[in-house]
């Protein structure tokens, strides 16, 4: 069987990974940027056009997962690929702390109410993989309800595989390195301030127990249902250009199709 491009940056279900397997910076397997960046446009307008198809079907759904550590560019991911398609068949949902009333329900209760129904593309900036990263890490449940979570998200993210919701999931990988100047043009730029929180630094002095914590969730949750893909994000460039392709080529695959007319012929049908 021949391999998907997605192929070059999933987690392979089953077997070990290691995130430090990926290089950050990598570009392969693009080269020049200004051609990178004119096929993610064209990537773009193609995934609008079969959007528009998926709408119209009204069958089934997909699922874009991003995740990453703060600076790693889940916002600009969202706008680089999704921006061209039109606002009523595109929804995104961002996961912050959860409120007192999310607190009162299981922790998956605030995410399968935004799943996306049939017909759209959902897209989470963040996700439930929040309770097993920062709550891992922060110690905000304890270790043996963490442990049970992995099975807990694969049996429901097989759920909404079974139900008609096609599902990919991203790792922005970015280097330390890359992070400090992101954060740092956060604090100079007035127009970037606002998404600076001195609480941001808190997590980047945790950076080995986040990796630590990204690398169990990519291999325990990597299914054949819902993947991980690793991708390489210290360019924007590239990674707008790795996920735009790789949503481009799920949908390609999903092969949606305007329905046609069952009951009238619009050949009969003459309006005056």
């Amino acid at each position: 069987m021949a391999k998907s491009f997605a192929d070059r940056f999933r987690v392979t279900p089953g077997k070990s990974f290691k995130l430090s397997s990926v290089d950050p910076r990598a570009t392969d397997p693009f080269s020049d940027k200004d051609e990178t960046k004119a096929a993610t446009a064209k990537d773009s307008e193609a995934i609008d056009a079969l959007q528009d198809k998926l709408y119209a079907e009204g069958k089934r759904a997909l699922l874009v997962i991003l995740q990453g550590i703060d600076c790693s560019g889940k916002d600009g991911t969202v706008r680089a690929v999704f921006n061209t398609c039109g606002p009523i068949g595109v929804r995104v949902s961002s996961f912050k702390a959860p409120t007192p009333p999310e607190l009162a329900q299981d922790y998956l209760w605030r995410v399968h109410q935004v799943a996306p129904p049939r017909g759209i593309i959902g897209i989470f900036n963040r996700s439930h993989y929040e309770d097993v990263l920062v709550v891992k890490v922060r110690g905000f449940a304890p270790p043996e309800a963490v442990e049970r979570r992995y099975d807990e998200i694969n049996a429901f993210e097989k759920m909404l595989s079974d139900n008609g919701t096609r599902i990919l999931k991203f790792m922005l990988h970015i280097s330390k390195d890359e992070q400090k100047q992101r954060l740092e043009e956060r604090v100079s730029d007035e127009t970037k301030r606002w998404k600076f929180n001195p609480g941001d630094l808190a997590d980047r002095a945790l950076w080995d127990k986040y990796a630590e914590a990204y690398e169990i969730a990519l291999n325990r949750c990597s299914t054949a249902h819902a993947p991980w893909h690793v991708v390489p994000a210290d360019r924007n460039w590239v990674r707008n250009a790795i996920i735009s392709k790789i949503v481009r080529e799920t949908l390609e695959d999903m092969n949606p199709q305007y329905p046609q007319p069952k009951d009238w012929d619009p050949k009969t049908i003459q309006i005056t």
